[in-house]
């Protein structure tokens, strides 16, 4: 490594080459940008002084609504030039929290902040992304827009008290109706295809106008075209819908969260269009993708058209969900440079510990993708899962692109299939890359459909070496 000494020696042209040297060593070996990556990520800090929620009315006994007292506490917190919002221990009951710059919402333990079931509550409509499609719609229950240096924090829990009475029902027809929907309930479907369409003719986003009648769950947390986030320490419980989503967000920092909530589409870490994002030590137990990384849908992920980069996900465990590391589908606005290592996945109820979904309407590249050392006792379905037909599969006329995949160093216990690899006919996944990998306990052949350049480097299934997958 270059001293200050060395790069005052070589002058300006000296200079140039070390650079061009250490970002030649970077592009030789991935991790080494991972490791940038990291290192170039800055939590917020605030100032050290506390604004009680409790001092501003507040109600620790959740008797009264403590709306208010949050909103005052965060305004005198942010005309003072920053500090903590202090939430002691007790039950807390509010609507939506709005964060402002310089704010740290620090949640201590014994902390518990209930949110209303009243949708009217997280009214009026906010300006948010709802499954990778701008539009007007409810708050999010912890919302920021256009921040800078904000955090949650602590060891309190956000409790969104969702259920089959409340927000969950609005899904409609799910998996056999688990969660108490029946005819004649309310519905979002209609207004999701609404919504979609919207997007194709490009209608106006102040025009996109849900909430009441639409029945568009909002997601738990987000904060929108933010910088220097930090979401640290907090539990997540019974979430309306995705449960901390970041939208075109740069420097975020989350760690160290238990998110367990099981309603639909209770996804729990969404990155969407955000770049410079570490994820580390975190729980997850989801009603979806333990971690689905997007960056905008269809034709409205091609218009605002930014991509998700940078993300490093580190030492996570993943017990229930859909997928355990998840990209897309919601990745017409591309992603790139996605690291993952030291992870735990191991659930009968996750279906997928590497999950790659995309199709042909949603189109996006996905590329520059390295997992390592990850341990995998029990999955419901394949290891590692490519599904270019995920619901609209071939019915569309852009390309879905996977490309450049290194997974190395994963032991899998029990699965139904190694791998389950299926690009298109005229969009075959491509530069797959299986190196030093364990799969145990497998009951069937894996499938491998329209993929090209696919390389197995010491890959053993059930005790043997194999060059062919679909060997059991």
């Amino acid at each position: 490594m270059a001293t200050r000494r060395d790069l005052l020696a070589t002058g300006a042209a000296g200079l140039a080459t070390l650079v061009a040297g250490g970002a030649a060593a970077q592009a030789a070996d991935p991790w080494a940008e991972a490791a940038a990556i990291v290192a170039r990520i800055r939590p917020p800090t605030f100032p050290n002084r506390d604004f009680p929620v409790a001092q501003f009315g507040g109600d620790p006994h959740a008797v009264s609504d403590s709306s208010e007292a949050f909103r005052q506490a965060i305004d005198a917190c942010h005309a003072a030039g920053g500090g903590r919002v202090l939430v002691g221990p007790g039950e807390w009951l509010t609507g939506p929290i709005h964060l402002k710059s310089n704010v740290n919402l620090h949640l201590a333990k014994g902390a518990v902040v209930r949110f209303k079931t009243d949708p009217k509550a997280y009214l009026p409509l906010v300006f948010t992304r709802w499954e990778g499609i701008e539009c007007m719609n409810y708050s999010p229950f912890v919302y920021a827009i256009d921040c800078e240096n904000i955090a949650i924090t602590g060891k309190g829990t956000l409790d969104g008290q969702c259920s089959r009475e409340h927000w969950w029902t609005w899904k409609g027809p799910w998996k056999q109706n688990q969660h108490g929907w029946v005819e004649g309930m309310p519905n979002q479907r209609p207004a999701r295809a609404r919504l979609f369409q919207m997007a194709e003719e490009r209608t106006p986003v102040a025009q996109r106008i849900m909430g009441e009648g639409a029945y568009l769950r909002p997601p738990f947390i987000q904060p929108y075209r933010c910088k220097n986030v930090l979401i640290e320490g907090v539990s997540l419980r019974r979430s309306p819908f995705w449960q901390v989503h970041p939208v075109l967000c740069t420097n975020v920092t989350i760690r160290k969260l238990d998110i367990n909530s099981h309603g639909p589409n209770n996804d729990g870490i969404d990155p969407e269009s955000s770049r410079d994002i570490l994820i580390e030590d975190c729980y997850f137990s989801t009603g979806d993708d333990c971690i689905a990384i997007n960056s905008g849908r269809n034709e409205d992920g091609r218009r605002v058209n930014v991509p998700s980069e940078n993300i490093v996900i580190r030492r996570c465990r993943m017990a229930d969900g859909h997928g355990g590391l998840t990209i897309g589908s919601q990745i017409s606005g591309h992603v790139r440079n996605v690291f993952a290592e030291d992870c735990r996945l191991d659930s009968p109820n996750l279906d997928h510990a590497i999950r790659f979904k995309n199709n042909a309407l949603r189109g996006g590249i996905v590329e520059r993708i390295r997992y390592r050392n990850l341990q995998v006792g029990e999955v419901r379905k394949a290891v590692v899962t490519v599904d270019f037909n995920y619901e609209e599969g071939a019915n569309g006329r852009f390309t879905p692109v996977l490309r450049d995949v290194v997974v190395e160093n994963v032991r899998s216990a029990k699965s139904t299939r190694a791998v389950d690899l299926q690009g298109l006919p005229k969009a075959p996944a491509r530069d797959i890359t299986l190196v030093n990998c364990d799969f145990q306990g497998v009951a069937e052949p894996s499938v491998v459909r329209f993929v090209e350049d696919l390389k197995l480097r010491n890959v053993r299934v059930n005790g043997r070496n194999v060059r062919d997958l679909s060997v059991v």
